[in-house]
């Protein structure tokens, strides 16, 4: 999940990129939307159900890296370093994992902790990898391992980053560090999570409007190379460049054209969706844009239309023809308790899973989801914000207990049947027009059945 906040111009040109989805890079329309099932079908054994987190939001005990620089000059990490402490806490963790009964656990290999300096490999730190995934075999859940969340050692970021060309041998030398090591432990693979949104954070912290372009390009070139890579080291993996699809079509123009660019090397969609738009939203978005910006910069003030699963789902398949479809991040910001809207974590989550259940039922082949995220961690600048099954009081709570959320009895539920029940239905209804899915949602929009 993003790591900074939004910004006035990121909120709003969501919106405009919805409008202008119609025209810029909309996949052919679908052929009249199926009658909605009054008795939805689960999802089935072979589905993956999962949760997810990041090194550098969860891990603690930050390595020398360019966001641990960027983030302790001003925020709570400073205070607060060592996050959840998942870098200790792992096995109790993993183990709160096994106990919802998923079978996937998403987690980052942060390029910090392994190579701390230019040719110099720090063996702790993959010691460090190999008891979490032991943990994780120990308790039969199988690793997503992302090789790239938004975060590089210190030493690329004096070299220029990814404005530096070098960057692209240097990356790709961990990534195969990696490869080699865990490929015999059969992870699912995330090259590079939300380009989108690392081309934008990188922009606004490191890179020159200049460097935005060439930062896409080198993107696309370190995935397709190691995509390679792993397919020769692990065969049958599945590997994925994973995409946020918040406001309509990909996240903005730049990620979609990079899309492109890879997509013969993309053995599933991997999904990221979170916050939506659509018609019912514009007043509300205009009247923050106009009267209180300052509310652009707080999640809990954006809409959440989990029917927008359903969309987004369709959205894939059609972008994306004869791939799988994965939704490796999903959930909702909250602080400390209900967010102001009423929506509970738990209602939010089984209202999602109807919808892809929605979905599949009407055939779109996805194959699994991961909730974001197990415990709440650093995001959005801050502790306040929550995404996490199992709160956690970074702040006020030195033993950083795990305490459940109503989420946690609904998600194990929900792996234990394969989905919702059949005759559920979702506590909200879908909103008009979602800007997802435009301009189907508009004119043959998905309905709930009595």
């Amino acid at each position: 999940m993003p790591m900074s906040r939004f910004s006035r111009r990121t909120a709003f040109g969501l919106a405009v990129a919805g409008l202008a989805g119609t025209v810029l890079g909309r996949p052919p329309a679908a052929a009249g939307r199926p009658a909605p099932p009054t008795d939805l079908p689960p999802l089935g054994d072979e589905f993956l159900w999962g949760v997810a987190c990041s090194g550098f939001q969860s891990e603690g005990h930050t390595p020398d890296s360019h966001q641990e620089r960027l983030f302790t000059q001003h925020t709570a990490l400073a205070r607060f370093p060592n996050s959840v402490d998942f870098y200790t806490r792992y096995t109790a963790d993993i183990a709160l994992a096994a106990g919802l009964g998923v079978g996937v656990y998403g987690i980052s290999i942060e390029w910090a902790r392994l190579q701390p300096r230019p040719g110099e490999w720090d063996e702790a730190g993959f010691e460090f990898y190999d008891r979490v995934l032991d943990a994780m075999a120990a308790n039969g859940i199988r690793p997503m391992l992302t090789l790239d969340h938004w975060v590089y050692p210190v030493w690329i970021a004096e070299r220029g980053g990814w404005g530096d060309p070098g960057i692209v041998e240097a990356w790709l030398d961990n990534a195969r560090t990696v490869v080699d090591r865990y490929a015999p432990r059969n992870p699912l693979w995330i090259t590079v999570a939300n380009p989108g949104a690392y081309l934008k954070f990188e922009s606004r912290d490191t890179l020159p409007a200049t460097g935005i372009s060439p930062m896409a390009s080198r993107l696309a070139d370190v995935h397709n190379a190691i995509y390679d890579y792993i397919h020769l080291v692990q065969p049958s993996a599945q590997v994925t460049m994973s995409t946020n699809i918040a406001a309509g079509t990909i996240a903005d123009a730049t990620e979609s054209l990079m899309l492109d660019k890879v997509i013969d090397r993309l053995d599933f969609v991997g999904l990221g969706t979170y916050l939506s738009f659509s018609l019912d939203t514009l007043p509300q978005l205009a009247e923050h844009t106009l009267t209180a910006p300052q509310d652009l910069n707080n999640p809990l003030t954006h809409a959440v239309q989990p029917e927008s699963m359903y969309y987004a789902l369709h959205y894939c398949a059609r972008r994306f023809p004869g791939k799988p479809v994965y939704v490796v991040e999903n959930g909702i910001v909250t602080r400390n308790g209900l967010r102001e809207d009423g929506y509970s974590r738990a209602d939010h989550l089984r209202d999602t899973v109807y919808w892809l259940q929605r979905a599949h039922a009407d055939g779109i082949d996805v194959i699994g989801y991961t909730y974001w995220t197990l415990t709440d961690s650093f995001a959005w600048g801050s502790y306040t914000l929550r995404f996490g099954l199992y709160t956690v009081d970074v702040v006020t709570d030195p033993t950083l207990t795990r305490k459940p959320t109503d989420a946690v009895a609904a998600y194990r539920a929900i792996t234990a049947s394969g989905g919702v029940p059949g005759d559920y239905r979702p506590t909200r209804p879908p909103a008009t027009c979602s800007f997802v899915d435009l301009p189907d949602s508009c004119t043959d929009p998905v309905t709930v059945p009595h």
